[in-house]
């Protein structure tokens, strides 16, 4: 276990980088945004996660790599947001027309405090104010990284709030088991427990639907690669896989082969839905990453457990509203092993 100040933000303030180790891994973690800067796993030379070396980087670019976010992720349509009747105007960040991912301040880009830290965990806390961003209820959010035995990243998050608010977290690394992001990632086989997915528009908000994934190019109950082109362009993924119609016990949603490593990840949760992104507009942005390299598209994949997004706006998908006599409670397992030497 190993704190340093890593870096301030633009406001001054001081952000701390904490590492823990465990089970064969080790992780870098940043008190800005609860965010997994490196994750690494013994005996394979390469980060598992794309990270920036600098932290300047991060809120000048980052495309929320390894960050906790809420206190809502993903897209809510037209920056609307109805509980009981009563709607609420959140800010529009994204094409000026809708929320995404609870806001310029959301909890992916504030300071989180230490609660709790030993050799292989750590535990953060930060405070969602009512009518930030025109989210109502405050929020008040833990988030505990662990890392178990037999190379498993434990993260379990909990938020209780003081009004009916939304509340649906989930964290954001992009992962690739090959080279640490240095090449693309399009070459992983992947396997998705999901027989259903939601279509999205040109905002890439869910449009209504629920469909089958069978006979789709979204369908991963098989392994396969993410390499996939219809007329010479690949497949755009960036869509929430439809695991349950609520959240339920821990359960084992994804799995991921790395194309030449030999690294495997599982993906276990509890939540009733992974927002499966393979990273296609991830270049272009000036960062060295952990590779000493830029970042390109498709460099990493991103397995995002959480309730399906933009839920208020179709009864029929499971809900995110958190009360005040509820504590919403997720955990997600990212386990990893290597196969060869």
């Amino acid at each position: 276990m190993n704190t340093e100040v890593f870096g301030h933000t633009p406001d001054g303030e001081a952000v701390h980088r904490i590492s823990i180790s465990g089970g064969g891994l080790t992780a870098d973690v940043l008190t800005w945004g609860a965010v997994i800067q490196d994750l690494r796993l013994k005996g394979h030379e390469h980060p598992l996660v794309l990270g920036y070396r600098d932290f300047a980087d991060y809120p000048a670019y980052s495309p929320y790599l390894g960050a906790t976010i809420g206190r809502c992720i993903n897209r809510i349509r037209d920056g609307e947001l109805a509980i009981d009747g009563k709607t609420y105007e959140l800010e529009k960040n994204f094409h000026g027309r809708h929320n995404i991912h609870g806001g310029s301040r959301g909890a992916g880009k504030r300071i989180w405090d230490v609660v709790a830290i030993g050799p292989d965990y750590v535990t953060l806390t930060v405070q969602l104010g009512d009518g930030e961003m025109g989210f109502p209820g405050n929020l008040t959010v833990t988030c505990t990284y662990m890392l178990e035995s037999r190379g498993t990243l434990v993260i379990r998050l909990d938020a209780v709030t003081d009004k009916p608010t939304i509340c649906n977290f989930a964290h954001h690394s992009y992962f690739n088991l090959d080279d640490g992001g240095a090449t693309e990632a399009l070459d992983h086989q992947v396997r998705i427990d999901a027989q259903a997915y939601l279509p999205v528009n040109d905002d890439l908000l869910p449009d209504g639907r629920v469909m089958p994934v069978a006979g789709t190019e979204h369908d991963f109950r098989e392994y396969r690669a993410v390499r996939r082109e219809v007329d010479g362009k690949q497949v755009i993924y960036d869509n929430n896989f439809c695991l349950a119609s609520q959240r339920r016990p821990l359960c084992l949603v994804a799995s991921v082969k790395g194309a030449d490593s030999g690294v495997e990840m599982n993906v276990s949760t509890t939540e009733p839905g992974v927002q499966f992104y393979a990273a296609n507009t991830l270049g272009g942005k000036p960062p060295i990453g952990l590779t000493g390299k830029t970042y390109d598209n498709y460099a990493g994949l991103c397995f995002e457990a959480q309730t399906w997004p933009d839920s208020t706006h179709f009864p029929y998908f499971p809900q995110a509203i958190l009360r005040p006599d509820e504590v919403y409670s997720q955990m997600t397992k990212y386990s990893f092993r290597k196969t060869k030497t």
